[in-house]
């Protein structure tokens, strides 16, 4: 036998949907089901692109494809997650040759930025942990990706080598100088690996500025928010003159120009 609220005239049933309704409208609930949905499909898509990669390699020695292919992933990525990305100084990447491009790392929504929005082939140098991920990392090393592993000096120094020999054959590098995500959104120090590198290679750094991802998700947290993103191009900075006894000059340099850029665009 149903029953009916004395006050509403609705029998409990129905009561019980009306709350489950209201439920759903709730924004915290909303921002919960919205997260859950992007982060399923983030790994639905990640499992269908390097299955793609791994397949597209054995045609692609050279990586360009698969990273074509890896683009789209990240394109997907961002148009799920509803974030537009407004790109600036895309007139900076035309220096008719490789360089290394270095932007400051506050999220992981950084890669699909990176990957969807700058216009040319380029392969990360990424920690040796995401190459142990199943079928992922393979098809990180299908688009001649680079492993990177910072607990083992010999190791460092091969991975660098080895990325030198890439940038001589004219593809561009791209690593995040701090090494890992900011907790606050600040640039954090920057480690010297990339600027060995830049050295070794002779090549300019493109430095790179990305605002905004932090507040999309947070480095420790899962929920993620729907923002607009902005990613500024700068000038390239020469590395000619520079040896492996004044990397630390280049160093402050380019860290320097990236926070700079940062803190302006932060007191707009």
């Amino acid at each position: 036998m149903r029953t009916k609220n004395s006050v509403t005239g609705l029998s409990a049933e129905s009561t019980g949907c009306l709350k489950n309704w209201s439920s759903l409208h709730n924004p915290m609930i909303r921002h919960f089901l919205h997260s859950i949905f992007i982060i399923v499909y983030v790994v639905l898509a990640t499992a269908v692109m390097a299955t793609v990669v791994i397949v597209v390699a054995f045609f692609s020695r050279d990586g360009n494809a698969p990273h074509l292919v890896a683009r789209a992933w990240a394109r997907s990525i961002l148009f799920i997650s509803g974030i537009h990305v407004h790109v600036n100084g895309l007139e900076n990447l035309n220096i008719g040759g490789s360089c290394i491009l270095m932007p400051n790392h506050q999220s992981n929504f950084d890669i699909p930025v990176l990957l969807g929005c700058l216009p040319v082939q380029f392969r990360w140098l990424a920690k040796a942990e995401l190459f142990k991920i199943p079928i992922f990392g393979r098809g990180m090393r299908g688009c001649g990706y680079i492993s990177i592993d910072r607990s083992n000096r010999k190791l460092a120094f091969q991975s660098l080598a080895e990325a030198a020999t890439k940038i001589r054959n004219g593809v561009s590098v791209l690593i995040f100088p701090e090494g890992t995500r900011s907790w606050d959104g600040k640039i954090l120090p920057f480690k010297k690996g990339g600027f060995v590198l830049s050295v070794d290679a002779g090549v300019p750094i493109v430095p790179v500025v990305i605002f905004n991802t932090w507040s999309i998700m947070p480095k420790g947290r899962l929920l993620i928010r729907t923002r607009s993103v902005r990613m500024d191009i700068l000038a390239p900075i020469p590395t000619s003159g520079y040896t492996r006894e004044t990397k630390d000059d280049l160093m402050d340099t380019v860290r320097k120009t990236i926070c700079n850029a940062f803190e302006e665009k932060a007191c707009e």
